[in-house]
């Protein structure tokens, strides 16, 4: 489990015949949905900035070798993470409380008495390690984006602030000892270079240390159509035999899994050295559902881009009718994943009006390629309209709990996922 192990990609690249060649085993991967020219998700920008905007071909592809889901292009990280990064997760409730609970669960089962040390990359704004931070056990968070560790800092989370990678972890493990966890919540997906990844891992973590990680899930990605999970910063859609089967590359396995309701549907896999702790009945489980699905097949995600094609449509044939009437439609919720909705479905504001967005830095502001505008809050309060448009489709019930006035003023949702259709 050293640098340079043979059989592992160092940069996905083309493979000899000129073919895009696998992230993690090399393959020759097979792409089956493009959804053309696309913006960066967080890309929010001012109108001044228009004609510098950066696009790329946002194509997902299959390899059949190792069953790893992927993009077949990615932006620089520098492009996608930046000091300037808009998105904090403690501002959704629901989130504090989910970080709130996988904290207590990783102190109870995986943390020893012996001046325990836990380590999480990808940590935002410190939502998960807070607790850590407040009960005296040492942390460390890796965050790339410079504003968002800073805030982190500011809150008592012991952060810092870069990619993390085996150089890195080197020096984390020089400075403060192996780890006993190693975590990462919504982040290995947006890392393309993996191996690395696994390597400083192996570096970092004690002989018989853990790897908690959740991501959003493949098998529901497939299941509820939701293709606006596929943007820039996914760079991978892990299953549990993807995921298995790139850890095992390092000697390493799924002990066991949990299925998750965040980001509409995500998998947390806890990771080991392969002998170190028994394998859960649940992983096994698990894979045979996988393969039942056919998330071993092409066929199976050509299936799957045949149902974004319809939801597509029927999306744009709603709101088209809609426009021809006369009535007003607002965006709710100018995410990441709102992006490749607008984009892909070509989404202007003379369809949409603006999208209501409670976090600062995104407001004054315009999405990212179609160039809708992003108000606050209080514009989509002040005169509600006619219909929202429910991006952030995800945190459904908590955004649907706190929006009764809307509903009672006669206002009606459209939602996407699973599928197309208006809720009143």
């Amino acid at each position: 489990m050293t640098a340079g192990m043979k059989g592992i990609p160092r940069n996905p690249g083309m493979d000899e015949s000129g073919m895009t060649a696998c992230r993690i085993c090399g393959g020759q991967i097979e792409p089956f949905l493009s959804f053309g020219r696309m913006p960066l998700a967080n890309g929010f920008l001012t109108a001044d900035q228009f004609d510098q905007e950066y696009f790329f071909d946002l194509v997902a592809a299959f390899c059949p070798s190792c069953l790893m889901v992927q993009l077949v292009d990615q932006p620089d990280r520098e492009k996608m993470f930046h000091a300037e990064y808009p998105f904090f997760s403690s501002t959704s409730r629901f989130q504090a409380a989910h970080f709130e609970k996988f904290a207590n669960e990783v102190s109870d089962r995986w943390i020893g008495r012996n001046d325990p040390f836990v380590v999480e990359i990808g940590s935002n704004d410190g939502i998960l390690l807070r607790h850590f931070a407040g009960a005296g056990i040492r942390h460390l968070g890796v965050e790339p984006s410079a504003g968002v560790a800073s805030n982190a800092r500011k809150n008592g989370v012991n952060t810092l602030s870069g990619f993390f990678e085996k150089d890195i972890a080197r020096q984390i493990a020089a400075e403060y000892g192996p780890a006993d966890v190693f975590l990462a919540a919504n982040c290995l997906c947006h890392i393309p270079c993996f191996h690395s990844i696994a390597e400083g891992v192996d570096i970092l973590l004690k002989p018989r240390g853990v790897v908690l990680f959740e991501d959003p899930y493949l098998g529901d990605i497939l299941e509820k159509t939701s293709y606006d999970q596929i943007y820039d910063e996914h760079v991978f859609y892990f299953s549990v035999l993807s995921v298995n089967h790139a850890f095992g590359m390092h000697g390493m396995e799924i002990v066991d899994l949990w299925p998750q309701k965040t980001h509409g549907g995500s998998m947390r896999y806890c990771i080991a050295r392969k002998g170190t702790h028994p394998v859960s009945p649940a992983v096994g489980v698990q894979i045979g559902r996988e393969r039942e699905l056919g998330l071993d097949r092409i066929e199976t995600y050509e299936r799957f881009r045949q149902n974004c094609e319809t939801s597509q449509q029927n999306l744009r044939r709603i709101l088209c009718d809609l426009k021809q009437q006369g009535r007003r439609v607002v965006g709710y919720a100018a995410t990441s994943k709102s992006t490749t909705v607008t984009n892909y479905c070509d989404l202007t504001p003379d369809i949409v009006e603006f999208i209501s967005d409670t976090t600062p830095i995104k407001q004054g502001k315009y999405s990212p390629g179609t160039h809708i505008p992003v108000q606050p809050y209080e514009k989509f309060a002040e005169a509600f309209p006619d219909y929202a448009l429910l991006f952030g489709w995800n945190h459904k019930e908590e955004i649907m709990a706190k929006e009764q006035a809307f509903l009672n003023a006669g206002g009606k949702w459209i939602v996407y996922v699973p599928k197309v259709e208006v809720l009143a």
